[in-house]
């Protein structure tokens, strides 16, 4: 990987960061707990708790994704960057462009 590929990656990651750390202000927001003196009928309220689930998943995800982009980030300049952990071989660039936090090329992943 060229010194030009890795700032076009190091951009995405950026990018990705601000996105992702939006995203879970958002997700924060919304994984509030529902006050139970909000009148809602009782089948708004279930809706309402199923919702507040899938939110804390995707929550959870993101928080993890996160750390992962950091990692990747911190790692960018690392000789190792680039190489699936597994096997040791490059990973496809194409792959991390989509997914710069794979530590794992196709074959391993």
């Amino acid at each position: 990987m060229d010194s030009e590929e890795k700032a076009e990656l190091k951009a995405k990651i950026e990018a990705d960061l601000a996105a992702l750390r939006a995203d879970i202000v958002g997700l924060e927001e919304s994984t509030q707990p529902i006050a139970p003196d909000v009148s809602l009928g009782r089948l708004t309220r279930m809706d309402a708790i199923q919702n507040k689930s899938v939110n804390e998943a995707a929550l959870a995800e993101s928080r993890v994704k996160l750390e992962k982009l950091k990692d990747a980030l911190r790692k960018l300049d690392a000789p190792e960057f680039g190489r699936c952990d597994s096997c040791g071989d490059a990973i496809a660039p194409a792959r991390l462009a989509y997914m710069p936090e794979t530590t794992r090329c196709v074959n391993c992943a």
